[in-house]
């Protein structure tokens, strides 16, 4: 056991000694200048590949939020045009937008103010199927 600590001991003793000389003398700065060259490519490298990911990541999320500012105006829309009718109670409904698709939910007075807010959805630019999921509130 203290054969194996000696030469472990020696041999760290060695590798720092042999560090110390490269450090002092003018045969190290060559090393020196090659691994910094060597690290300075790898760290563009790996810049490079950050830099890609952002761009692909913004990208992403600049498509994803483009598609629910769409969403959001024609739910805006709809919305603004059951508000301005007189024959149905805008608050009383809900509308989510997906895509070109909308859903109307919530409850209704009469079968007549269902059938004009789902007119209202069908009606407006850019949808192409609209979801019935209202109720008729029987009085």
């Amino acid at each position: 056991m203290r054969l194996i600590r000696r030469l472990l001991l020696l041999a760290i003793v060695g590798v720092a000694g042999v560090a110390a000389y490269a450090y002092w003398s003018d045969n190290g700065s060559a090393l020196r200048e090659k691994a910094a060259g060597l690290a300075a490519q790898t760290a563009k490298g790996e810049a490079g590949k950050i830099a890609s990911k952002a761009a692909d990541t913004a990208s992403d999320a600049a498509d994803k939020l483009g598609d629910r500012v769409a969403d959001g105006a024609l739910t805006a829309k709809i919305k603004s045009k059951m508000a301005l009718d007189d024959h149905v109670q805008a608050r009383a409904i809900n509308v989510d937008t997906a895509g070109s698709v909308v859903t109307l939910s919530g409850v209704v007075a009469s079968a007549d103010q269902r059938k004009r807010a789902l007119q209202l959805a069908r009606d407006t630019d850019g949808i192409t199927r609209v979801v019935d999921k209202l109720e008729v509130r029987r009085p």
